[in-house]
Parts: structure tokens; C-alpha cells; sequence
């Protein structure tokens, strides 16, 4: 049968990495959960939602799978108007949703949707796609522009939205993209002038107070202890507690107990799992993150064509800026941006979007040798 000469040729480590860094998140967030006075609710719903979105993922991971992606290249004009749809969703009255100054969110009654985290996807699709045709249009400026014009409509959108974490995570895959296709050397460094002296325009008209006030800290965070420096601080100190073994799961896990570390089963989870099982906790964590991405570049360096190679690498890209930044802004070496840890921490709309990564790249690798399916 077809279908068991495909599964096969599936990538089992990459699986495999991917189960257990998602139980290790399950008990993490059971840890950060279970504390003295918890404001949000009953802990055990943030597990019981978090195994209803890995397995909504693995689902939707199946029908990834399922499809070749040649298939979806075939329509990446389409997905990349669905793609910016999706994100124009949540500003209309009544279905967006406004969370910590960001209207990112749609309201399925359900559960609340973060179109950016599935736009990604999209865009990373559709992006290759295009690379692909125009690759030998790389050199020529004009040809450049129509590139940087294309990725500048989602990441506008986003802007919009407020959400500057997200905005940069678009930025990262698309410059991580344009590399692998092999982009002239010069744009690169044209791209960094432009970043520098755009900053000012950025900082004076397109970011909010907090996301200022976040990058200040960012460079000082004692500056204002109790204030916008609170939560860096509280994170370095939980990890600096958890020493070489950890505290453990009790009364003596006293930062996360207590809850001084914030959105500690979301944004800070690598503090808590730090705080709990101590270095080697965190460095199994950092391992098994190593591996995951080392897999993505194996997987893309050999997919079959530049179409595959080109959607593997953006899938690397994303993941690798949000397992940077997630931890090290937890320790006081990157601004806090609300940017989650992959498969670790809460928080239905990405870890569904993560394992649906995941699916793109097993389609990929899949189907590294074969013509159809």
C-alpha cells in the first residue's frame, strides 16, 4: 500500500522530539498551574485544553501529510489571499479580540484564535512558492522590490494589529528564506541600513508604550523593579534558584509556588521548568530543542526540490527566532515579547500551529523520493 511506504519515510525522530518536549510542557504547565491563590481559573482546564489543541494539531497534521505539497504550491496565490484574510478578520466588530493591546484574536466560542500563529503558515507556503519561480530574479532591484512588497503585506497587517512579537517573527522567516534561496549578498546589508535608520520612524509611530517600555528594560531592567523591569527580573531569579538539580514540585519551588514569576505556564515556562528540575531540567529542555532543529535543516537539505527545501527552511526560521527569544528573554538576553515556547508553553493557537509545522516538514521529507502519491 502507498500509504505505508509514505509513513515509512516518515521522520519518526522529529516526532519523537516533538512528543516529548510536548510532556515535558504538560507537566511544566502543571507545576505553574497548581499554585497558592491562582487567578486563572481551574488549573486542571488548562491541561484538559491543552490535550484537546495537540490533538485538534496531530489532525490537522494528518491531513498536511496527506496532501502533497506540490499540490498546495499549485495554489499559493490563493492561500496567500487567505493568508492576509485571516489576518483582516480580527478587525471586524464583534469577532476580533483584544488581549494585553493586541487585537489579534477571532472568537470561535470555543476557543480564542490567533490568526497570526496560522497566517505564518501560509505565508511560509506561498513565499516559497514564489521564490521558487522568480529564483533566478534575485539580483536585480526592481525584481528584489516586488519580493519585499509581497512580504510587507502581512507583516503590515500584523503591525496593525499591535502585536510587534509576531511582526518580527514574519521578518525572520522571510529574511531566513530569501537567504537559503540564495538572495544577492548586497540586499542583506541594504536590509540592515534600512532597519537602522528606519527605527526611529518605527519607534515614533508604529510601536505602543509598552512595546517602548519593554525594549527599555530590555537594557536595564533594574532601572524599575517593581515596574516594566518586574518581570525579567522575577524569571532570572527563578532560574538562578533552580541550581543544578532544581527545587521540585513543592513548597520549596517558592517562585513559581507563589506565583512571582508572570504568564508563568505561557511566556515564561522555561523559568518554571529552570526553577523546578534546575540546570539539567533546562538543558535536557535545550537538547531536545537542539535535535528538533537540527531535523528541520537535515529535512531541508534533502527535500526533492527548492519548493520543499524553501518551506522546510522558513518552518526552521520560525522556530528557531521563537525558541531564542522565548528563552532568552527568561533570562534577561532578549526583550520580552510575549513570544511562547514551542510545544512548551500554554496556549491552544500555537501549539496547534507548531504541530501543523510539523506537518508541512514530515510532508516534505516524505515524499523526498517519490514523484506522486
Amino acid at each position: 500500500m502507498e500509504w505505508v511506504k509514505y509513513l515509512k519515510k516518515m521522520d519518526f525522530v522529529l516526532l519523537f522530539v516533538v512528543m516529548a518536549l510536548f510532556s515535558i510542557g504538560l507537566m511544566a504547565i502543571t507545576v505553574a498551574t497548581n499554585t497558592e491563590n491562582f487567578v486563572g481559573g481551574d488549573p486542571s482546564t488548562f491541561i484538559i485544553k491543552q490535550i484537546i489543541a495537540f490533538g485538534i494539531g496531530l489532525t490537522g497534521l494528518l491531513v498536511i501529510i496527506a496532501m502533497d505539497y506540490r499540490t498546495l504550491g499549485q495554489y499559493w496565490i490563493h492561500i496567500f489571499v487567505l493568508t492576509v484574510i485571516s489576518l483582516l478578520l480580527v478587525f471586524i466588530p464583534g469577532l476580533g479580540i483584544v488581549n494585553k493591546g493586541t487585537r489579534g484574536w477571532i472568537s470561535l466560542g470555543f476557543m480564542d484564535l490567533q490568526t497570526s500563529e496560522i497566517a505564518k503558515l501560509g505565508f511560509i507556503v506561498a513565499f516559497a512558492k514564489l521564490l521558487e519561480i522568480r529564483k533566478n530574479k534575485l539580483s536585480n532591484i526592481i525584481d528584489v522590490m516586488i519580493l519585499v512588497a509581497f512580504i510587507s503585506v502581512p507583516i503590515s497587517v500584523v503591525l496593525l494589529q499591535g502585536d510587534l512579537g509576531q511582526a518580527l517573527v514574519f521578518v525572520v522567516i522571510a529574511a531566513g528564506m530569501l537567504f537559503m534561496a540564495g538572495i544577492d549578498i548586497r540586499y542583506v546589508y541594504g536590509v540592515f541600513g534600512a532597519i537602522i535608520v528606519g527605527f526611529p520612524v518605527m519607534w515614533n509611530y508604529f510601536m505602543q508604550d509598552y512595546q517602548k517600555k519593554r525594549i527599555i528594560t530590555f537594557f536595564n531592567p533594574a532601572n524599575d523593579p517593581l515596574g516594566d523591569g518586574y518581570h525579567a527580573l522575577q524569571s532570572m531569579i527563578a532560574i538562578g534558584s533552580g541550581e543544578v538539580f532544581g527545587k521540585g514540585v513543592y513548597a520549596e519551588n517558592t517562585m513559581t509556588k507563589l506565583n512571582y514569576l508572570p504568564a508563568q505556564w505561557t511566556d515564561f515556562i522555561f523559568s518554571v521548568i529552570s526553577e523546578t528540575a534546575g540546570f539539567v531540567g533546562a538543558s535536557i529542555v535545550v537538547i531536545l530543542l537542539g535535535i528538533f532543529l537540527f531535523r528541520l535543516l537535515k529535512d531541508a537539505k534533502n527535500a526533492k526540490d527548492e519548493f520543499g527545501t524553501l518551506i522546510v527552511s522558513g518552518v526552521f526560521f520560525m522556530f528557531l527566532f521563537q525558541i531564542f527569544e522565548n528563552i532568552g528573554m527568561t533570562m534577561g538576553i532578549m526583550p520580552i515579547t510575549g513570544i511562547t515556547l514551542p510545544f512548551l508553553s500554554y496556549g491552544g493557537s500555537s501549539l496547534m500551529t507548531n504541530i501543523f509545522a510539523v506537518g508541512l516538514v514530515l510532508n516534505v521529507h516524505m515524499r523526498r523520493h517519490h514523484i506522486s502519491f
